[in-house]
């Protein structure tokens, strides 16, 4: 039960940090594209390379359906057949901004924590490092502290 809480505590710390990222880089995007979305759609190239359509899809799915007993608001998303997610109108319909920005957490949240579970933290931090290049996550995820810490 402790190493799932801290799992969670890890998770949650780097969405946090990848949308952080994306909210910054998409000031200068399409407006009623959340963070969120954008993160999902930059880790699902190099997803789809390791694991395939299905297994990114399924993975995904499955953040999806964990994220969603958090946030109920979710129900509206989906995930099309190339590993995409839909609904982002009907989020923004039913929503507040606070509440769909807080279901895009949850949702990135669950993903990474998936990551972190089937290819370890090692290849998670390397995935994220590859596709945000200009973020600094060179640290590792602590197992005590449920945080990226630098290493040196």
């Amino acid at each position: 039960m402790e190493k799932e809480i801290v799992s969670l505590l890890e998770s949650r710390h780097l969405a946090e940090r990848l949308l952080a990222k994306e909210a910054v880089t998409g000031e200068n995007s399409e407006p009623t594209e959340s963070a969120a979305f954008r993160v999902c759609a930059k880790l699902r190239g190099p997803l789809i390379t390791l694991a395939g359509v299905a297994g990114f899809r399924s993975l995904l799915s499955r953040a999806l359906t964990l994220a969603r007993a958090e946030a109920p608001s979710l129900g509206a998303i989906q995930v099309a057949a190339d590993g995409s997610l839909r609904g982002l109108d009907e989020l923004a319909s039913q929503t507040d901004k606070e509440q769909a920005r807080d279901g895009g957490a949850i949702l990135i949240a669950q993903l990474i924590g998936l990551l972190l579970t089937f290819i370890g933290e090692g290849l998670t931090l390397r995935l994220v490092q590859d596709v945000w290049p200009e973020a600094t996550f060179d640290g590792r995820v602590s197992e005590k502290r449920g945080k990226l810490e630098r290493t040196r």
